[in-house]
């Protein structure tokens, strides 16, 4: 049954889960920072749609998958934290942000989607959140579009924040030095984002 109670519970489970550190978060921080905030909506848009095609499987039982089939999870960690890595290194030395010299784009809309389902966090929240919010005693088509909504609606925000954020530091790339020590420090936090990945054990 859905409450009130439910939707304010899962809303902040939600929340936490979005607006902390993670692979989607790094990647749209450097996303912001490299092209903007209004360049980066497709990568934010994207994280929701291919995050609620997860959140609807695993309630429809697919989470019973990395059950039965554990080595699936360490592939997704090994195949995410290895584009991860390709991200990283592709960001060292990129903030050129003059669009004459720049070739590169931020992640489409279908790449956001995509790189869901390899993203193990994403999965594991999906897991954590069915198992613990899933609407009892309700019809699996309303539970599971209950899920997806309520995760549309926290996740957007939550996570806008981050690129809206990379846009504002965008705004003091024209110091050389100081642009430099972003491209850096961005690329090591994707490269440490990609090692948690990898050594993540839920």
């Amino acid at each position: 049954m859905i409450s009130w109670e439910l939707i304010l519970a899962l809303a902040v489970y939600n929340f936490i889960m979005y607006a902390t550190p993670g692979p989607n978060n790094s990647i749209l921080t450097a996303s912001g920072i490299k092209f903007g905030f209004i360049r980066s909506i497709p990568n934010v848009l994207g994280i929701p749609t291919g995050h609620g095609l997860q959140l609807a499987l695993v309630c429809l039982g697919l989470g019973s998958l990395f059950i039965k089939y554990p080595i699936l999870f360490d592939v997704l960690r090994y195949v995410g934290s290895a584009y991860i890595l390709y991200l990283a290194y592709k960001m060292f030395g990129s903030l050129n942000i003059s669009k004459s010299e720049d070739r590169s784009r931020p992640l489409n809309y279908y790449e956001a989607i995509l790189f869901q389902f390899v993203n193990p966090k994403a999965w594991v929240i999906c897991s954590t959140a069915v198992t613990l919010y899933y609407p009892k005693n309700e019809n699996i088509l309303v539970g599971t579009l209950f899920m997806v909504i309520m995760s549309t609606i926290v996740n957007i925000p939550s996570i806008s924040i981050w690129a809206y954020g990379g846009s504002i530091i965008r705004q003091y790339l024209g110091n050389e030095k100081l642009k430099k020590a972003i491209e850096l420090l961005l690329a090591i936090m994707l490269i440490g984002t990609a090692v948690s990945v990898f050594f993540y054990n839920p």
